[in-house]
């Protein structure tokens, strides 16, 4: 199973930018991810097409089990 936590953000033109880590530490509590999030947006670290990202939407675990049925 793989698992990425996905950061999720609005930019100046109100579109969704999403920061993906691939394998996160365990369990993340919410506020070292706030704090990662809020981190990113202070020191203004990333630019996406339609400009910076200005705030917070979202964060989530994203997990994903793949069982193979058939392969040659």
């Amino acid at each position: 199973m793989s698992k990425k936590l996905e950061m999720k953000f609005l930019n100046e033109t109100g579109k969704t930018i999403t920061i993906t880590v691939d394998e996160p530490k365990g369990a993340l509590p919410v506020e070292e991810v706030d704090d990662a999030m809020d981190t990113i947006l202070t020191n203004d670290i990333f630019f996406a097409n339609g400009g910076k990202l200005v705030s917070k939407k979202e964060a989530r675990i994203v997990e994903r089990n793949v069982n193979t049925i058939f392969s040659e």
